[in-house]
């Protein structure tokens, strides 16, 4: 399908603690601000309640552009997660569990009222990559890595002709379990629970730095897995160009600082479209 007639696609990013939805011009790559609309889930919620809590953003940006005919939604979506026939796969993964096996494109489309032909997923990896390389023009390279850190770990690669691909390495071996469990939120709160000190995440230890000498240790030490990640990734796809995106990489000079030398020998590109690269990537979906 292409959006010849209409460039605009509702584009959506759906993370851990939220989903955004807006209108996409697939033709200039732009995400119409004015549209964005943006709500709260509770990831941990029964099922009824986060589908609900997920298309009310949809149906917002739809009342809003009565001029909208068939809307065609793409979404960004977290995984595991099957994106060819909309089925969430998540469990076990600290957020999400209550919809596994779920076909979330009938259900959202019923809840929405569109064709659920009209609406595609792809990894969120994946659609940040691609938004950046189509919007913030890093077309020009052969290949590129990109990572998401948040309450998730997201891997994807894109190679000039294709779209980004999820590389799907949350999950490999690291130390006593898997690269996620080192590079997300989840493991700041943790490691900072060990020293008996609660946060919600990586902003709240933050904030408590030059108060305990611990965070600096915890910091580093993330750092650490952070360059150990980019080592094996950087090797797996023999490139070196990365562009990284979540709310953990708003530190991400933090981290370099611990160990400056060695994250030079790799060329990284911070987002600097923040949410808007999911949604376009999102909205590519249905680009010619």
């Amino acid at each position: 399908m292409t959006q010849q007639d209409n460039p605009l696609v509702i584009a959506s990013d759906i993370g851990g603690t939220h989903i955004t939805a807006a209108l996409v011009d697939i033709c200039q790559w732009q995400v119409s601000n004015e549209s964005t609309t943006r709500q709260s889930v509770n990831s941990h919620a029964d099922a009824k309640s986060i589908l609900s809590a997920w298309a009310a953003p949809f149906k917002e940006v739809i009342a809003s552009h009565p001029t909208l005919v068939s809307p065609v939604i793409g979404i960004a979506m977290p995984g595991p997660f099957d994106y060819e026939n909309g089925i969430s796969r998540m469990r076990d993964q600290d957020k999400y569990d209550n919809l596994y096996g779920m076909d979330i494109r009938r259900e959202l489309a019923e809840r929405i009222g569109v064709d659920g032909m009209n609406i595609r997923f792809i990894n969120d990896a994946a659609a940040f990559l691609q938004g950046e390389v189509f919007a913030g023009k890093h077309n020009g390279h052969a290949k590129m890595l990109g990572i998401t850190l948040g309450t998730g770990l997201g891997s994807a690669v894109w190679e000039k002709g294709n779209n980004a691909v999820d590389a799907d390495l949350w999950k490999t071996p690291y130390l006593d379990s898997n690269m996620e469990e080192h590079l997300v939120t989840r493991w700041f709160v943790r490691r900072t629970a060990q020293h008996d000190v609660n946060v919600t995440g990586l902003r709240e230890l933050l904030q408590l730095r030059g108060q305990h000498a611990f965070v600096e240790d915890i910091l580093a030490e993330y750092s650490h897995h952070l360059l150990q990640f980019l080592t094996f990734f950087s090797q797996k796809e023999k490139t070196d160009k990365f562009i990284i995106g979540g709310n953990i990489s708003r530190a991400w000079d933090i981290f370099k600082g611990f160990n400056p030398e060695a994250f030079a020998q790799f060329d990284i590109h911070i987002s600097q479209l923040g949410e808007d690269a999911a949604l376009i990537g999102a909205a590519a979906l249905f680009a010619s």
